[in-house]
């Protein structure tokens, strides 16, 4: 098979006590770098999924792994699909998640084809890319995370960036607020980013980033913020904002192909779906006046992480410290 079966490294201990460390010197983003990113609980507006579909198309990457679908996932919760091959044969597409990598063998193919597309790297950056790409696992969530720090550890993977994405108060017209933050002590120091103070249910995502810091690999995560009125559509102003704050990071310059037109799209579709529903409109302009506020210069850094948190805190149903009784405010939501 040219794909690997991750199920085949089950000696793999859970929380590998050895890994690949960076010094401080050289810095995450120095060596080969891991980019992921889930489809479900941590991909609202399916924008991070969608940035790491976007790198995967420009770097011109391949299957290196994938792990054993009847393993992990509950097929009444996550569906297999089908499709049809060029010759009109029906195919069976099962929900998995993929590794991605630079192969020998089609190296010089996959830099002809980046070049093609105008993609430019400094430092050789695009050939120190690898993906992760899948649905966030119904089930094995230990073992699951065994492989792939198995397979994370077998290409040397030196640094993480996890993507993600949430629902929150935020309106539709401003810019969407990304956030960066890093469990690492040294990345904080090099990024010049926070440590999350988050505590609460979380996802796949932050399983492995402490599998990752317990191994020795440096992790980042990259949040973005989707506005919760239009959840039930896929967000390409966020995979926008998160491919931007992600090439700032890793130091490559990404197409960005039909996101920005997509994005103005999507823009002008809400305004008009507010422009027909004055409750709509008046709860977006409330957003406005709250996001101006966080962004104005007397807003402090402070102030800005406990909007984060309480974003957070919101998204997950907990208790709302920006209210007296601790509940949550009770938002515009669409009409059914």
């Amino acid at each position: 098979m040219s794909v690997l079966s991750l199920t085949e490294r089950r000696a793999a201990p859970a929380w590998p006590s050895k890994g690949v460390r960076v010094s401080d010197s050289a810095g995450i983003l120095s060596g080969r770098l891991l980019v992921v990113a889930f489809e479900g609980w941590n991909d609202a507006g399916e924008a991070a999924s969608g940035a790491v579909r976007n790198l995967k198309e420009q770097l011109a990457l391949y299957p290196i792994a994938e792990v054993d679908s009847e393993e992990y996932f509950d097929f009444q919760f996550n569906r297999p699909v089908t499709s049809q091959d060029e010759d009109g044969n029906r195919l069976l597409v099962w929900p998995t998640v993929t590794m991605y990598g630079p192969t020998s063998q089609r190296k010089k193919k996959a830099k002809r084809i980046a070049e093609d597309a105008q993609l430019t790297m400094s430092g050789d950056n695009g050939s120190n890319v690898y993906l992760l790409l899948g649905t966030e696992p119904s089930r094995g969530w230990k073992t699951f995370t065994s492989e792939i720090m198995a397979a994370i550890r077998e290409v040397h993977i030196t640094g993480i960036i996890f993507l993600g994405a949430m629902l929150a108060d935020v309106p539709h017209t401003r810019p969407i607020s990304v956030f960066v933050t890093s469990e690492n002590a040294a990345v904080r120091k090099q990024l010049g980013v926070e440590r999350s103070g988050y505590e609460g249910p979380v996802g796949i995502l932050s399983v492995l980033g402490i599998a990752a810091e317990a191994a020795g690999i440096p992790t980042v995560s990259i949040w973005a913020s989707v506005p919760h009125y239009v959840h039930n559509a896929p967000s390409p102003k966020a995979t926008l904002a998160i491919i931007d704050k992600l090439e700032e990071l890793i130091d490559v310059v990404i197409p960005r192909g039909e996101l920005v037109t997509e994005s103005a799209a999507w823009e002008s579709g809400i305004n008009a779906l507010a422009g027909d529903d004055e409750d709509m409109a008046a709860y977006i302009a409330q957003l406005e006046a709250a996001r101006d506020t966080v962004d104005s210069p007397e807003a402090s850094g402070e102030a800005i992480a406990q909007e984060f948190e309480r974003y957070l805190r919101k998204r997950d149903g907990g208790r709302d410290p920006g209210r007296a009784d601790g509940k949550p405010d009770e938002p515009w939501r669409p009409k059914e």
